[in-house]
């Protein structure tokens, strides 16, 4: 039976975790969020197959698509 995914909901604060996303994103990407890992879900993306995306906005007002596992569980 599949799992049914919890997604974070749009306007929730996240915290992408930087291990999971390295080898997938660009260096200039990698150092914002060195610098501040946080953003804001703004949407939810369809993907090839692989998952649901989640979009959002970085500190710097920037946005970028994450799969909601590579986001942080506190």
């Amino acid at each position: 039976m599949p799992q049914t995914a919890t997604l974070a909901k749009i306007g929730s604060k996240v915290r992408i975790d930087l291990d999971r996303v390295r080898d997938r994103i660009s260096s200039s990407l990698t150092k914002k969020l060195k610098e501040d890992p946080r953003g804001t879900v703004l949407s939810y993306k369809m993907t090839d197959g692989q998952g649901i995306g989640l979009v959002l906005e970085l500190s710097d007002g920037t946005t970028s698509w994450f799969f909601d596992t590579e986001l942080a569980r506190n």
